[in-house]
């Protein structure tokens, strides 16, 4: 059975890649919470965190704080959410962690919803990565 996230992660399928390393893979989700929304994926399949290896988690802990730093000094949000859905939630079928540019008065909940949202803008996308990239850089 193909897996999407080890597609995605693995650059078989079209992502907008910010950071990578040999454990993993970071890209702007294509449909964004806000602007700056990136998911962590692990090259290899893992479903669940507790399957993870130490160097994959470690890579995968490592990318979520390198991101947080830029994302925070990039769009200055007012918080940064970091979550991960296991189990009959993770909607990938292949581990994936969210960080998440939030502001204040914004309810999360509709993070949550089944209600179809807007797909941003490709062209937005390819902006969005080109800063975010540049970000990162200065931190590394």
């Amino acid at each position: 059975m193909e897996c999407l996230g080890c597609n995605l992660s693995n650059k078989r399928e079209p992502v907008h890649m910010v950071y990578e390393n040999d454990y993993i893979s970071c890209f702007l989700d294509h449909d964004p919470f806000n602007e700056g929304h990136v998911l962590i994926l692990p090259k290899n399949h893992f479903y669940d965190v507790e399957e993870f290896d130490e160097e994959t988690a470690t890579a995968v802990m490592r990318a979520s704080m390198l991101l947080s730093k830029s994302i925070k000094k990039l769009f200055n949000p007012d918080g940064i959410t970091i979550c991960q859905n296991g189990g009959i939630f993770n909607d990938l079928t292949h581990y994936h962690m969210h960080v998440v540019p939030r502001y204040e008065h914004q309810s999360f909940a509709t993070f949550y919803s089944d209600e179809e949202v807007m797909v941003e803008e490709k062209a937005k996308l390819t902006e969005t990565k080109r800063k975010l990239v540049h970000a990162i850089n200065e931190f590394e």
